[in-house]
């Protein structure tokens, strides 16, 4: 129902008047109706009566009144508080029925505050506003969402060290409730691990210093271990010593999926870094071997440079860009793939160094002994120094290759595409240490560090399923334009009259899509709050 404002001509003058107009539908066509004859407009403003129907209208509508009360410099207070993100989150938050189980895992333990809350707040720093517990209380101030505004920094510290007791009771718990709540099988399961440095100096138990894959071996670390599935969910994650070695961390978090899931087959994706012979047989036991697809170190497993690489065959296309053959060797099964672009990319970065090394060479040897991608190509007897031609044919084999070792039975292609969609655990980590920024840690003890760690993963799952869901619905939208938007809408407090209002800001498209990815209504642009 609406005003609307119909011009007459009469006599060749040209009237207008206010009518009341409703639509409604006849057999799926919109169609209108005059609900009642207001006046002459002309006449209504001149005897005073249109200001006295609007007035009187006025009196039903509470956003009027404010914004009469505003124009009248009655305006008692104005703040504003980052909305979008609260709601969004929260929204997904509650579904994944994290606020019950979270709440369930501290029945008994005195918490003189609400836990949940916190722990909700942790995850949402981690993704708006990533940083140490003391910057995220001052973030808390600036965050419309129910119960964060009573949480302390205190209250922050110690919902981290309840994270870290609580954490494999609250992997075990959500790894079920995801089971029901997705109806997922668990066909495929992505490892891979990655460390994260601490600004401490002093080691722990779980703070050791080892192989930094961010190039600061100086500082001690903590390595993390992911399994995602084929849609790179999260599924289960493992947090164990910097020190940790690949092949001991997949052994503990294989260990993990079949005694706390009790996940008894699956086919396990890793990287080359966790192959090795004790991998293998730690895969293949009984009870509940699991299947899996590994990939081989083409370089240092003799097997794989001698006879594998060796084999004669002829190539499948599978892919534009994906070649792939079989190789049977001793009744273990490899697959060697071939990228043609990358074979083209390979053979030209080796043109390049041994057009540098001859340029070199005939200057003098010196300074080319010390430099890995030089030495590899070169021989040196006698104290002469020369290009190997029998190594840059052993590089060339290798050219835009990869081989995986694995003991199913899909068919090659269909292996090759498995490893390759390995990158969703790639990404899951590039968002733990980017987007989340869940490195560097700045706390002193073991079990608050570990809940930080705990924290992120939480609001990994938050990401993953909002970019599922965006997905599904064939959305568009790059992550830090998303978050931004997000973050613009805001919701305004003010105070009119003795009356107090909630006022929210304009959504943007990417925002608003996102309300519509999640199944959610934008709340309305005013309320009266009690």
């Amino acid at each position: 129902m609406f005003v609307r404002l119909k011009s007459y001509l009469s006599k060749g003058n040209r009237y207008e008047y206010l009518q009341i107009v409703e639509s409604y539908r006849d057999h799926g066509a919109v169609r209108q109706r005059v609900v009642s004859n207001i006046g002459r407009l002309d006449q209504l403003a001149a005897s005073g009566q249109l200001d006295q129907i609007v007035s009187g209208l006025s009196r039903y509508s509470e956003a009027y009144r404010g914004f009469q009360a505003f124009l009248r410099g009655e305006l008692e207070g104005c703040t504003s508080r980052t909305w979008g993100p609260a709601l969004i989150f929260g929204r997904l938050w509650d579904a994944q029925r994290l606020p019950e189980v979270i709440r369930h895992l501290a029945q008994g333990r005195g918490f003189q505050f609400e836990v949940e809350r916190a722990v909700f707040a942790l995850a949402l720093q981690r993704l708006c506003a990533p940083g140490s517990d003391l910057s995220g209380t001052g973030w808390l101030e600036t965050v419309e969402a129910p119960g964060l505004k009573a949480l302390r920094l205190q209250h922050l510290y110690r919902t981290c060290a309840f994270l870290a007791g609580i954490r494999e009771e609250l992997e075990r718990e959500l790894f079920f409730r995801d089971r029901d709540l997705f109806s997922q099988e668990l066909d495929l399961v992505f490892l891979d691990t990655t460390s994260t440095y601490v600004y401490r100096d002093q080691e722990t138990a779980y703070r050791r210093r080892g192989f930094s894959r961010d190039r600061r071996a100086d500082l001690p670390q903590f390595v993390l271990c992911v399994a995602v599935d084929v849609k790179g969910w999260p599924v289960a994650w493992e947090i164990y010593p910097g020190n940790t070695a690949d092949g001991a961390a997949l052994e503990q978090i294989v260990g993990a999926l079949r005694e706390r899931f009790r996940i008894r087959r699956a086919i396990v994706v890793a990287d080359r870094g966790m192959m090795s012979r004790e991998t293998i047989r730690l895969l293949e036991d009984h009870p509940g071997p699991f299947d899996y697809i590994l990939g081989c170190r083409m370089r240092k497993q003799r097997e794989v440079n001698e006879e594998v690489l060796a084999r004669a065959g002829r190539y499948q296309k599978v892919a534009a860009n994906l070649e792939v053959k079989e190789v049977n060797v001793g009744g273990r099964r490899y697959i060697v793939c071939r990228n043609p672009e990358e074979a083209q990319k390979d053979q030209a970065a080796r043109e390049a160094i041994l057009a540098k090394l001859e340029e070199v060479l005939a200057q003098g040897p010196r300074g080319l002994i010390g430099n890995k991608g030089y030495r590899r190509f070169l021989k040196i007897a006698k104290g002469s120094v020369r290009i190997d031609p029998e190594a840059v044919e052993e590089d060339a084999r290798l050219d835009g290759k990869f081989v995986l070792a694995t003991n199913t039975h899909l068919p090659a292609a269909e292996v090759a595409r498995s490893y390759k969609s390995l990158w969703r655990v790639e990404r899951a980590f590039r968002e733990e240490k980017s987007t989340l920024e869940v490195r560097p840690i700045y706390h002193h003890r073991d079990d608050t560090s570990l809940g930080h760690i705990v924290a992120s993963f939480l609001a990994l799952r938050l990401e993953v399923d909002l970019q599922r869901r965006l997905e599904e619905k064939e959305i568009e939208a790059p992550w830090p334009q998303l978050m931004q938007q997000l973050s613009q809408v805001q919701a305004v407090h003010i105070g009119l009259g003795g009356r107090h209002f909630l006022i929210r800001t304009d959504l943007g498209p990417l925002a608003s899509q996102a309300f519509q990815a999640v199944g959610m209504r934008p709340p309305p642009r005013m309320v009266e709050l009690e």
